[in-house]
């Protein structure tokens, strides 16, 4: 039997902790309705017994105490709630504990926001890992040493895994049963509770809204320029003479301060009002391409579905509110 240990962090999201446990007993009720043993046991670990919750709303009773689990199997450390630094402090006590089950032969998995208290344990340097895309710059700051793949639904490396934004940590959890249970199972708990089990990614969920917790005002304000002129064409020439900055300087910079090249942010700031052309207007897609200072057909498809992960016309259809009540 497989021992799986989901901690309950001050703070945490009640939702994935709840979600998580939820859907790893299901399984053991499907082993059951076979006549067969249960091949799970699903443990709430905390630091205390009574804790708080989502903000104080809820109050989860843990299981067991971090300190009476010697070992286990599988960590699942569920999203945080409020500031993260902040949270990472408040658990800081379960670290040592995941570093030491981890070097011990088990699997770690965080979901959404709980990735930064699994990347407060070292064990993700060099690594990949997914979080919540609305967290990109927070982590990118706190962990540089950290692969972020924000447009990624699930990573796998070395026993480490994370999931994406909010309720795609469903779709790890499904992945992780699959894993040890089979795929015969982890279909049948994707159809009892309506998850979609083959998603990817979460590009399509993305909003870009350009990384500006940084302190190199020129850089901002390259930053405000494009985001305002996005529909001409905007050489890389014509703002560092802005700037009265080389070109290496400045994209150099440009990239620290943003974590985009400078034609990549160009690029993300033009499909991002492509976006919002083609979910809340009647343009159609090359109504929406020109708005935006494309003239090339095929380059935009390209580029948005680089950036989106579906073609123009398969997000306009997905978002449009004329085209879903149609």
């Amino acid at each position: 039997m497989k021992h799986i240990s989901i901690l309950v962090p001050k703070g945490a999201i009640l939702g994935s902790l709840e979600g998580s446990r939820q859907l790893f007993t299901q399984v053991n009720q499907f082993f059951k309705a076979k006549g067969a043993p249960p091949i799970f046991e699903v443990q709430l670990v905390g630091l205390t017994k009574e804790t708080p919750l989502s903000g104080g709303l809820f109050t989860a009773n843990t299981d067991v105490l971090l300190d009476d689990v010697k070992k286990t199997d599988l960590i699942i450390i569920p999203a945080l709630d409020g500031e993260l630094t902040g949270a990472i402090e408040n658990n800081k006590d379960f670290i040592p504990w995941i570093i030491q089950q981890y070097k011990g032969g088990a699997e770690v998995a965080s979901l959404c926001l709980g990735a930064f208290l699994l990347a407060s344990t070292g064990l993700l340097k060099g690594r990949k890992c997914a979080t919540h895309w609305m967290a990109e710059a927070g982590f990118r700051q706190l962990f540089p040493d950290v692969n972020l793949v924000t447009e990624k639904i699930i990573t796998d490396e070395q026993g480490i895994y994370s999931s994406g934004g909010a309720f795609s940590y469903l779709n790890l959890i499904l992945y992780l049963i699959e894993k040890h249970a089979g795929r015969e199972i982890a279909v049948l708990t994707a159809k009892v509770f309506a998850i979609e089990i083959e998603r990817k990614d979460q590009l399509s969920f993305v909003i870009f809204e350009g990384q500006k917790n940084h302190e190199d005002e020129p850089i901002k304000q390259a930053q405000a320029f494009i985001e305002k002129n996005y529909q001409d064409k905007i050489s890389i020439e014509r703002l560092t003479s802005m700037f009265a900055l080389s070109r290496r300087n400045f994209e150099r910079r440009f990239k620290k301060a943003t974590a985009n090249t400078v034609a990549e942010y160009i690029q993300r700031v033009k499909i991002e009002a492509a976006k919002i052309s083609l979910e809340s207007t009647r343009d159609n897609v090359n109504d929406a391409m020109y708005k935006v200072g494309y003239t090339d057909p095929k380059a935009f498809r390209v580029s948005f579905k680089k950036i989106t992960g579906l073609s123009p016309l398969e997000y306009r259809n997905k978002y449009n509110r004329e085209m879903l009540v149609a």
